[in-house]
């Protein structure tokens, strides 16, 4: 898992963003946020770079990150830290990640198909013209989010939580949603057609927000 460490910064309380050593490995000596690193642009030249070289990529702490038109596909994340970060234009397939946290992150005009997510939080994110169609989105925490014309049809939802989404022209259809929860959602043309709604678990009258 990722390091929460804070800030070399004096008096910053802000989460410092993973750095590398001369070999271009994670470096364990303490480090800066975004806003106090002394050369910014070097730093996240240095975060995209090890994304784009390694397949594989463990414990990285890297809150408030843009990434614009990246390629993640194939790419497995396991225990990183990305709350706060902003997605555009992204074209990935296959991505998978292993508790995960993107928490309060903007994801706009994604490709993500075919991904394999668990264990992973999106609580409180936003998500406007996102494909997750055909992907394993397992035990995955979307409480709160915002969904805006987006896809999540032919996935697996199993045990994911969506409390108090708002989903606004989003298709869940011919997807697993058992003992998926959908408590206290607001909803604006939103399909669960072919879904196995009988095992997913709804607040009281739900059918009247579709």
């Amino acid at each position: 898992m990722f390091s929460l460490d804070f800030c070399h910064y004096p008096g910053c309380q802000k989460q410092a963003l993973t750095h590398f050593d001369e070999n271009g490995n994670i470096a364990t000596t303490p480090g800066w946020c975004l806003e106090h690193t002394p050369e910014p642009q070097k730093t996240l030249n240095e975060i995209y770079d090890y994304i784009r070289k390694h397949d594989k990529i463990v414990g990285l702490n890297i809150p408030g990150m843009r990434f614009e038109n990246f390629d993640l596909t194939d790419k497995r994340f396991y225990g990183c830290n990305m709350q706060h970060s902003t997605f555009i234009n992204i074209h990935s397939e296959f991505c998978r990640m292993r508790m995960c946290i993107l928490d309060f992150s903007v994801f706009c005009d994604c490709n993500l198909l075919n991904s394999n997510m668990q264990f992973t939080s999106f609580a409180g994110s936003k998500f406007s013209h996102i494909l997750f169609t055909n992907s394993d989105l397992v035990h995955n925490n979307f409480n709160g989010i915002e969904s805006n014309q987006s896809s999540f049809d032919d996935s697996d939802l199993y045990n994911s939580r969506f409390i108090k989404a708002h989903l606004i022209n989003t298709s869940i259809q011919n997807c697993n949603i058992k003992k998926t929860i959908f408590y206290g959602i607001t909803a604006e043309n939103v399909s669960f057609k072919q879904s196995n709604t009988r095992e997913a678990s709804f607040s009281e009258g739900w059918e009247s927000v579709q």
